[in-house]
């Protein structure tokens, strides 16, 4: 069994080998080939009076490939930020993290790698972004307005140059200093022009793609940013995008719906991820949330990438603002990007070995 860390996933994989991927394993999922279920959240109080423990996971597998598990130990709060609340976690204590992804065959049962998740999980998210720019944006479109400049706004960049030539990009986020660095960093790497604005209005305007990449728990795209044309990516924010710029939007893109368990068939499941808690022990303090994740958008103004993978164009007018969301097919993500790890790393020789003989026993369970 391989132990695959974060060094050797940045090292093994490229961003345009995710995003090939994803889109594999998305059109087996769609044929049938592959199978997943949403997150699942589990909450716990913790000992803190302002934080909550979550274990959450996702999994799922493909024929002729492998099966994987996402799984993460977090202890969650929300703290301000110069005027901005968001998100925060930690394992153990501020600073590290505790995120991996379990990796079997489907022929034998085999656990074949344990791989940190921190990496792949900014990778695979970029991928879906950048799969949506390539089916829901204008073919043309070049600038992009940027709200955030932490690690998922650097590899949504790197994804968006994979599917569109990209060439100036205008960046906002609140600290001065992270986004003049972030601008001359990005700038030297993908040698494209990166320029940091000192509002987030200066950011947005005129973007062919507007992308909101931040751990704010509140949204960051506002309704006024929208423009004619655009294509609208939101990372963060909230998680998700409010009513009054759904309103907006005149196209929507999903990926698609995990489908229901069996014996189920009749309960549709299109949330992005379910949660259970306990139903004691929370304070108001904790912000335990008290809706369901969002689900499905669009109606009438919906389209499929099942649909524009059966050659279906997705139709878009060159004034249509469109927006585009993974759905709830992370589980199916994790198998397909594990497994190229994996793959490359026994090609490579990297990673550490652990004798599969520790994960197996002679007491049937």
């Amino acid at each position: 069994m391989k132990l695959i860390n974060n060094q050797d996933v940045a090292s093994l994989v490229k961003m345009d080998e995710i995003i090939d991927a994803l889109e594999n394993a998305y059109r087996a999922f769609f044929d049938g080939r592959a199978v997943c279920r949403p997150r699942i959240d589990i909450e716990i109080p913790g000992q803190r009076s302002d934080a909550l423990y979550r274990w959450g996971s996702m999994e799922g597998g493909m024929l002729g490939g492998y099966f994987a598990i996402r799984c993460k130990s977090d202890m969650i709060f929300h703290e301000e930020k110069e005027g901005l609340i968001t998100q925060e976690k930690y394992c153990v204590e501020p600073g590290t993290f505790c995120g991996f992804i379990l990796l079997f065959s489907i022929e034998n049962g085999e656990p074949l790698a344990l791989i940190n998740d921190g990496v792949i999980q900014h990778m695979r998210v970029a991928a879906d972004g950048a799969i949506g720019i390539k089916y829901a944006s204008r073919p043309d479109a070049k600038h992009i307005g940027l709200l955030g400049s932490g690690g998922m706004a650097r590899d949504h960049l790197r994804a968006a140059v994979c599917v569109r030539d990209i060439t100036s990009v205008s960046v906002y986020s609140p600290t001065r200093e992270n986004r003049e660095r972030f601008a001359d960093e990005m700038s030297k790497e993908l040698g494209v022009r990166v320029m940091p604005m000192d509002t987030p209005e200066k950011a947005v305007q005129g973007a062919d793609i507007l992308m909101g990449c931040t751990d704010s728990a509140i949204p960051v795209i506002k309704p006024e940013y929208l423009e004619p044309g655009q294509h609208v990516i939101n990372i963060g924010g909230g998680g998700g995008i409010p009513s009054e710029i759904q309103s907006q939007i005149t196209r929507f893109l999903r990926f698609g719906n995990t489908e229901s368990p069996v014996g189920w068939e009749d309960q549709k499941f299109d949330d992005e991820h379910l949660t259970w808690r306990t139903r004691a022990g929370f304070s108001d303090s904790m912000r335990p949330s008290k809706k369901r994740a969002h689900r499905e958008m669009g109606s009438s103004r919906l389209t499929y990438l099942s649909s524009i993978m059966s050659d279906e164009p997705f139709a878009r007018s060159t004034s249509d603002i469109t927006y585009s969301e993974r759905g709830n097919l992370q589980g199916n993500q994790f198998h397909a990007v594990a497994g190229l790890v994996y793959e490359k790393s026994i090609a490579a020789g990297r990673g550490f070995e652990i004798p599969t003989s520790y994960f197996l026993q002679d007491i049937r369970n």
